[in-house]
């Protein structure tokens, strides 16, 4: 079944940009990044910032751009059984060099997973204009970490860009 992701979060005040690599199942039933009431995306951030979570997803989003956070996925569409990384194939990336010319203030790049970083790295390319950094994959599947061990990487990997 072929999958299609979301529009990018992102407007003028966006500071840095998360990517994931392609929405989960539930996620795009939902229409909404982070769907899964497991995935610790969302409890990361708002603890980040010393805030309850959001249980409405618009809040959700005007905390992010309230934050200067911009939010995106690496994968405009994908083949894919499941909400697995690893099944994911005839993958097409999205369209990174209109997107960075539509957002010039955006220079840091933060990936949500290795197989988001895998992936732009195939089909974008790292370069020099931007920084990159991998985070904790905030997925259920990743339980080598515990969350509290996630939130404490995260901080210390975004403390440095955004007001935490």
């Amino acid at each position: 079944m072929r999958k299609t992701a979301f529009a990018p979060i992102v407007d003028a005040n966006s500071k840095i940009l998360l990517l994931g690599t392609m929405p989960g199942e539930e996620s795009l039933r939902k229409q909404e990044y982070y769907g899964h009431k497991s995935n610790q995306f969302w409890k990361i951030l708002f603890t980040l910032y010393n805030k309850p979570l959001a249980d409405n997803y618009e809040e959700r989003v005007a905390f992010l751009l309230e934050n200067g956070i911009a939010l995106w996925d690496v994968l405009q569409s994908c083949e894919c059984i499941g909400s697995m990384d690893s099944n994911i194939k005839n993958e097409q990336p999205n369209d990174f060099q209109k997107f960075y010319k539509k957002h010039p203030h955006i220079k840091q790049i933060f990936f949500t997973s290795q197989k988001a970083k895998q992936f732009y790295s195939k089909y974008v390319a790292l370069d020099k204009e931007h920084t990159f950094s991998v985070l904790p994959s905030p997925s259920p599947a990743n339980a080598k970490m515990r969350l509290s061990e996630k939130i404490e990487t995260w901080k210390e990997i975004l403390e440095s860009v955004l007001s935490l």
